[in-house]
């Protein structure tokens, strides 16, 4: 092993951080370490980057294993306690020149208190490696504290990039021929919220589009419906270089559950956003997480999770069985048993599946642009995956025709 490997795992905040430590480890002259960039969402998500830690010792014994991200800064003491482990890196410490340095004298235990931590300023960087995306965030932490969350703890309160900051990283990534921005935070709508004069994230967006021209894609992670503003939904609507698919942080259909979970929205709410938004770009489309089997949630309230995809016209689902994390409300409540949390998340992934097995259909015989991802497969600005048969170079769009659909992609051609 010559230079650094990374292991990223969860969401797209840590894969642009983990392009900020790619740059901080070679300019440090660090080789023979495996770095793990950790996700703590799920119970799930700690096991797997415990289990890829173990593997990684087994097939690089001489290599340095450091391991970082929100799983590291939730449970330090569980990494450090690992022999395979050489380091542990908070999520603020990782993202400094400094702790990547070999004759540094920190700590092997580095992790502060990321409450601490007032501003973000990620430093810049000019290329995402071996994507065609760019991920870019503007936003970190969040100031909510949803029940079954423990992402605050690993990620801090709420801050924002400064606009000028967001729109020069865009600038920059734009320049090196990334044809598609995907912006980024933990709650990014909240954008904005700690700068001055308090801008809403739908300004952050139109600065964006018109101070770069030459980005051709636009795109949101993940949004909070209950905080879009209404230039937010004005741009989304009204300028087709914002790519129609959002992704909305639903949870459940059930007021009681969202109750239970100190969401902000009711399902009327989402029901009804959904509504205004279709009926402003009526070929938008809509993704959401939702949990299955959250405590308490009875056979009623689950139904009505499983409602709310047809109600609000969902395309694309990401379903999360239940998982306690510790230290949070949600894991002091009665507990669904295993089995039934098991049973529903299958039940709404079939809906989920049937769902975009129906939209991929109606897709056959239209045109579209796509984003090449790799020479044999990309997206639409849908998000469909797609297929193609003729070789083509990752990073650039072209215009294909909908050949076919399966239950995953489409196929398409020239």
């Amino acid at each position: 092993m010559s230079e650094a490997l990374i292991e990223t795992f969860g969401c797209r905040l840590n894969t642009f951080e983990s392009e900020i430590m790619r740059g901080h480890a070679a300019k440090a002259g660090l080789t023979d370490a495996v770095i793990f960039n950790t996700c703590a969402v799920t119970a799930e998500a700690t096991r797997q980057a415990r289990q890829a830690i173990r593997k990684a010792h087994r097939d690089n014994p001489n290599a340095q294993i450091i391991v970082t991200g929100c799983a590291a800064q939730t449970d330090p003491e569980m990494f450090a306690a690992m022999p395979e482990v050489s380091r542990v890196l908070g999520n603020e410490e990782k993202l400094q020149a400094s702790a990547w340095l070999a004759q540094s004298n920190r700590p092997r235990v580095d992790v502060s208190d990321i409450m601490l931590v007032k501003e973000t300023r990620p430093p810049m960087i000019d290329r995402l490696t071996a994507r065609t995306r760019a991920f870019v965030q503007v936003q970190n932490g969040c100031d909510h504290r949803c029940t079954f969350c423990i992402i605050p703890f690993g990620r801090g309160n709420s801050r924002s990039v400064p606009l000028a900051d967001a729109i020069e990283q865009v600038r920059r990534l734009v320049a090196q021929g990334h044809n598609e921005i995907v912006l980024s935070g933990v709650d990014l709508t909240s954008w904005g919220a700690d700068l001055e004069g308090a801008p809403k994230l739908g300004r952050l967006l139109s600065r964006i589009l018109n101070d770069v021209p030459d980005l051709k894609r636009l795109r949101l992670s993940s949004i909070d419906s209950i905080e879009a503003d209404d230039e937010l939904i004005d741009v989304i609507s009204g300028d087709i270089r914002v790519m129609p698919h959002l992704h909305l942080s639903l949870q459940s259909g059930d007021n009681m559950i969202l109750k239970r979970m100190k969401r902000r929205h009711s399902r009327e709410h989402s029901i009804k956003f959904c509504a205004n938004i279709r009926g402003k770009r009526p070929d938008i489309v809509f993704g959401a997480d939702i949990i299955a089997g959250f405590p308490t949630e009875t056979d009623e309230m689950f139904e009505n999770s499983l409602r709310i995809i047809d109600e609000c016209g969902l395309t694309y689902l990401h379903v999360f069985p239940y998982s306690p994390r510790p230290g949070t409300p949600a894991a002091r409540m009665p507990e669904v048993a295993r089995d039934v949390v098991k049973r529903r998340a299958a039940l709404l992934r079939a809906k989920g599946e049937a769902r975009l097995q129906n939209f991929l259909t109606a897709e056959v015989g239209k045109r579209h642009e796509i984003l090449v991802e790799t020479p044999s497969t990309g997206r639409t600005p849908h998000f469909a995956l797609t297929k193609f048969e003729v070789a083509m170079v990752p990073g650039t769009v072209f215009n294909a025709n909908v050949l076919s659909a399966s239950a995953s992609h489409l196929q398409v051609g020239l």
